[in-house]
């Protein structure tokens, strides 16, 4: 007797997505996402890594439709959509709870908008409430909380609506490390015994591990403008419980490729991944990392202490700092030529190792020639500022000038970061009354440009 013919599964459906996806600011359309695509399926918790500034969050806000993209398409089970979407729910890094309300009612809040008979309101939020482990607590208020618990009513609060999609806006960033620890693993049994009313969660995260450890897919992006630099599949749910060997050579991957952002990501994979995004031409000016360098200084000389060299999962171990913050702290010393990175390794240099060791007054001037040298955008600020009359610029003029490098918001945080960089070594000054740039007459004259 013949067999009956087979025929393929029918293709998963697509719960949300952008299409080409941009975002443009100001009336220099300066890109805060550029070209951006990304599917939502059912079943999967994906989540966004990247630098500060990359565009993840405002990605975020136009997959729920409370904001709209310059270019390309929002679509919503395979439609165009535009407006808020009423299948997504967000949980902040900011508790955003109502402090004159009980936990229940700020719980009931999330309903207000759903048909329900009061009865009915009440009982889902007390479901969500036991969920999310506050039973007890229905009657207390934000104030009596300490800070997982009101995390944990902002949880209650977006899955009472029961979403098709949960997205998280770094919900754990705001948290002791260890509550944010006893919550991700929370969050982690929840999703993987399907007990969560949600058929996809989005989490945005510059947490490296905490990706590692809930998403079934990563997706890593690039700065300046925002971009999608790679997607990769996430280890499965029995290596993440374990936290076994495939989940360290993952974290350990996504290490070298976000301290490496100019190169080509599948230089530090182990195995075939999904063909890169297309790389994305530099702006005019590499960025400078969002870093000061008093705690740059203060970087090097504890990598100094331990010998010139650290794991970088120890260091983010030792430090107890956020990756992006010691991301950003890698990538200073490195354009600095005080440290590299070979493997997952950080190395001192030996001007790096000079520097460690120097007084304060020798460490500016290292400070100063390294920057003039390797900084780009600082050696131009400081030539203009010598060539202009009496030495000033308007900071609003500079400000417009980097936008033409890295958009409006990328601006104002270069903008920062030029004027510490400057003030710390002396080169320059900044009024913030009069909103002008002034050439430091001893060093910033004296170097040549």
């Amino acid at each position: 007797m013949a067999s009956a013919p087979t025929t393929a599964p029918p293709p998963a459906p697509v719960l949300l997505a952008v299409r080409d996806v941009s975002k443009f600011y100001g009336n220099d359309r300066a890109p805060a996402l550029e070209h951006v695509s990304l599917e939502l399926q059912p079943g999967e918790f994906v989540a966004l890594l990247g630098p500060s500034g990359s565009g993840k969050s405002t990605l975020l806000r136009i997959l729920s439709g409370l904001i709209e993209p310059s270019e390309g398409d929002l679509l919503v089970h395979g439609a165009p959509w535009t407006g808020p979407n009423p299948q997504v729910a967000i949980v902040f890094q900011s508790f955003a709870l109502f402090p004159w309300l009980t936990v229940l009612q700020n719980v009931e809040l999330g309903l207000l908008a759903v048909d329900l008979k009061p009865d009915d309101r009440r009982a889902r939020a007390l479901k969500a409430i036991d969920l999310i482990g506050l039973d007890g607590f229905e009657e207390a208020f934000p104030k009596e909380l300490s800070g997982g618990m009101k995390q944990r009513v902002g949880f209650a609060r977006a899955l009472v609506v029961q979403p098709e999609v949960l997205f998280l806006d770094e919900p754990f960033s705001a948290l002791d490390v260890l509550t944010a620890e006893h919550l991700r693993n929370e969050l982690k049994e929840l999703w993987m015994d399907r007990s969560l009313p949600t058929k996809s969660v989005l989490m945005v995260t510059h947490n490296i591990e905490e990706a590692v450890t809930l998403a079934d897919r990563i997706v890593v992006f690039g700065a300046n403008p925002g971009h999608i630099r790679v997607e990769l599949p996430g280890v499965t749910p029995e290596q993440r419980r374990a936290h076994g060997p495939a989940q360290t050579r993952l974290v350990e991957s996504i290490y070298r490729i976000m301290t490496n952002p100019d190169e080509d990501p599948s230089t530090f994979l182990e195995r075939p991944k999904r063909k890169p995004a297309r790389r994305r031409a530099k702006p005019r000016y590499p960025a400078l990392p969002a870093v000061g360098l008093d705690d740059l200084a203060g970087f090097v000389q504890f990598v100094s202490s331990i010998g010139g060299r650290a794991d970088l999962h120890v260091l983010s171990r030792d430090l107890q700092m956020r990756n992006d913050e010691l991301l950003a702290l890698i990538e200073a010393a490195d354009l600095l030529r005080f440290a590299e990175v070979a493997e997952r390794t950080l190395l001192l240099t030996p001007p790096g190792e000079q520097f460690a060791d120097a007084d304060l007054d020798a460490e500016k001037a290292m400070l100063r020639a390294s920057v003039l040298e390797h900084a780009p955008v600082m050696r131009h600020v400081v030539q203009t500022l010598r060539d202009a009359p009496s030495n000033t610029r308007e900071a609003e003029d500079l400000v417009r000038e980097l936008q033409g490098a890295f958009g409006a918001e990328e601006a104002r945080r270069q903008f920062e970061t030029v004027v510490d960089w400057g003030r710390y070594t002396e080169l320059f000054s900044y009024d913030t009354a009069d909103g002008e740039l002034r050439l430091d007459e001893e060093h910033g004259i004296a170097v040549d440009g």
